[in-house]
């Protein structure tokens, strides 16, 4: 789920980054937890960390930080890929 604070992209700042080519970095957020530096710590291969999504519940993918579309973990020849199901659009 989205943080409050978290900034949406601003389509037409898009549009116009894609007429010049402009790369950006797309972050997908399976999910968050939260650890004491204890429980951190002592993690070691093996150590199941869990997520606050269930399975099935979509994601969130990031341009550059900000939170652009939502959509399912799905598997492309044998890798991880995301199925967009929602483009978030800025609120005014």
């Amino acid at each position: 789920m989205a943080d409050e604070n978290t900034d949406i992209a601003d389509a037409d700042e898009l549009e116009d980054q894609a007429r010049y080519g402009i790369s950006v970095n797309i972050s997908a957020i399976l999910g968050v937890a939260e650890m004491t530096v204890e429980q951190v710590l002592r993690l070691g291969r093996g150590a199941v960390i869990e997520l606050e999504r269930g399975l099935g519940e979509s994601i969130e993918l990031f341009a550059d930080g900000k939170l652009v579309t939502r959509g399912e973990v799905v598997v492309v020849e044998e890798m991880l890929a995301v199925q967009v199901t929602e483009i978030v659009k800025k609120s005014n």
